[in-house]
């Protein structure tokens, strides 16, 4: 009991230190005018606020987004083999799975996975 004691307190100080390494080391000595003023996205602000923006990158974002959750989903499928049925398990990874390629299938089919025309 003392040593798991011990070892949260080493990481709690560990990370402690990290973390005021870091801020001070991000600290900007230099405040130019640029970086103060309220535009600094690069946009001109006498021009219009409202540029077109590309619709292709946004449904590519999205998808991106839909699969990177359905990873973090998958990796505790691993770890709950353990502790559930074999046959449970296998059934509700696999139709897991199964909806993950159908999905991906109409995506390729919609030709949303086409990075240039």
């Amino acid at each position: 009991m003392m040593n798991m004691m011990n070892l949260i307190i080493i990481i709690l100080m560990i990370c402690s230190i990290l973390m005021i390494i870091s801020n001070l080391l991000s600290k900007k000595s230099i405040n130019d005018r640029e970086k103060s003023s309220p535009f600094e996205c690069g946009f001109d602000p006498k021009s219009s606020a409202r540029l077109p923006f590309s619709i292709r990158f946004f449904l590519i974002a999205v998808i991106f987004l839909i699969f990177d959750v359905e990873i973090t989903l998958l990796l505790p499928i691993i770890i709950t083999f353990h502790w559930s049925n074999p046959i449970t398990w296998m059934i509700t990874t696999i139709m897991f799975l199964i909806i993950l390629l159908i999905g991906l299938y109409h995506e390729w089919n919609q030709g949303a996975l086409e990075w240039a025309n």
